[in-house]
């Protein structure tokens, strides 16, 4: 089934787009292809562009604890789980106190190391990363796998806290609503939503079968999805077969 995940805020939208860089970097770091090792370091240093953008490591700590309230106050509750619930709970507090134990900014140990650096300020060139430009990253390509596997989880070790932070609050938010089944009339569906407790985040989830995609728009009061029909060699164009597929409202 494919899921199409929509941001309501900001601090969603970074979160998701760091946790899409960071299994970008994850998934190549595991190759022994210098190509790979290559890909690797381009989505490390947007990482770090994105955390240099953001106070990133306050707003995770604030709702690191405040999920630790609201997780500590239904222990007991017999409807929960305890095997599941104080897993929860111990990571968040490890997670935490990792966090707290920065006590520069995040990254910085990256920033100090020039060599890096020198290779991030070509990197936002098109083609800026090739060998007659930077000879010693291609130096560096050219060693062996396994030099330059210890290099990258090296240099990702000092980003790991907000990699675990970011994964326990989308977790969270992920796990937060049920899914409810839809249909869009003609390929097009519309929702009016509302509460006390505002969403952060929608998924649509779409039978793998269905040759098309959803467009969405939404804010705190409204959801609208047009589904698009896919034609790699056209332009796409409205579905306009009615269209199943499943939605959920993501809270914290």
């Amino acid at each position: 089934m494919a899921v199409y995940e929509f941001p309501f805020n900001e601090r969603i939208r970074t979160l998701l787009r760091l946790e899409d860089l960071f299994s970008k970097v994850l998934l190549n770091i595991n190759s022994e292809e210098s190509n790979h090792h290559h890909n690797a370091i381009v989505s490390f240093f947007q990482i770090l562009d994105i955390i240099d953008r953001t106070d990133l490591k306050t707003d995770l700590l604030q709702e690191l604890d405040r999920q630790k309230i609201v997780m500590t106050g239904l222990v007991g509750n017999p409807n929960i789980a305890s095997e599941v619930l104080q897993p929860i709970i111990d990571k968040i507090i490890g997670t935490s106190a990792k966090l707290r134990a920065i006590s520069t900014k995040i990254g910085q140990p990256i920033r100090e190391n020039e060599w890096l650096m020198s290779i991030k300020q070509r990197a936002i060139i098109p083609g800026g990363l090739c060998e007659f430009d930077l000879p010693a990253f291609h130096y560096w390509l050219l060693g062996s796998a396994q030099d330059r596997r210890e290099d990258l989880e090296k240099w990702l070790a000092h980003l790991t806290p907000i990699y675990d932070a970011l994964g326990i609050i989308l977790n969270i938010v992920r796990g937060s609503s049920q899914s409810v089944s839809n249909i869009a009339l003609s390929g097009a569906f519309q929702q009016m939503i509302g509460g006390a407790k505002p969403a952060q985040m929608l998924q649509v989830k779409l039978n793998d079968e269905l040759t098309c995609y959803p467009e969405i728009s939404a804010n705190k009061y409204a959801i609208n999805i047009r589904f698009i029909s896919m034609n790699r060699n056209e332009k796409p164009l409205p579905c306009n077969d009615d269209v199943p597929f499943m939605l959920t409202l993501c809270n914290l």
